[in-house]
């Protein structure tokens, strides 16, 4: 007898398979390939082309107090993107390191060369919560003191429970 597998998504398989490339590119994982539209937002989620990440050489042995020198971000765009986003490079980098949450990237290098525009992906509205979820989200909320990471776990809660009715209608 042998256990029975689920059946396994297929952003599982691709990012397995996706893996060896991006680190052959620099990028640790297809991370922040994948989520790129999210990271820099909607100004440069299809217009720029994250291509690879060129880290500078550290020494043998690393200093745990200190981490490594922060990589230059390669990416493709046409020349009117290169331009804006030229302008807009130190915002695109802190969102970036956000996402990575540490210092991960020091600058970006820009080539102009074109890309394939993707269409965004829409996403169907998500319905309204009933007063019911409202109340039961509020009072598991209700020992968060930091209104700012309250309201943004409100935010994702709602988001959970309204695509988890969704899913089951």
């Amino acid at each position: 007898m042998h256990a029975s597998r689920g059946a396994k998504t297929l952003a599982d398989l691709v990012g397995k398979a996706m893996t060896p490339v991006c680190r052959k590119r620099g990028f640790a994982s297809v991370d922040i390939i994948a989520s790129w539209a999210d990271i820099v937002g909607e100004r440069y989620g299809t217009r720029v082309q994250p291509d690879r990440l060129i880290w500078p050489r550290q020494p043998e042995r690393s200093d745990p107090e200190n981490p490594p020198e922060p990589a230059t971000l390669v990416v493709h765009t046409d020349g009117a993107t290169a331009l804006m986003l030229s302008h807009d490079s130190a915002q695109v980098i802190e969102r970036i390191n956000t996402f990575y949450g540490w210092r991960a990237i020091g600058r970006i290098k820009i080539l102009q060369k074109p890309v394939l525009v993707k269409q965004p992906v829409r996403k169907k509205p998500l319905r309204d919560l009933t007063q019911s979820e409202e109340r039961q989200l509020e009072a598991r909320l209700e020992g968060v003191e930091n209104d700012r990471l309250r309201q943004a776990l409100k935010k994702l809660g709602a988001q959970v429970i309204a695509r988890r009715e969704d899913d089951a209608a």
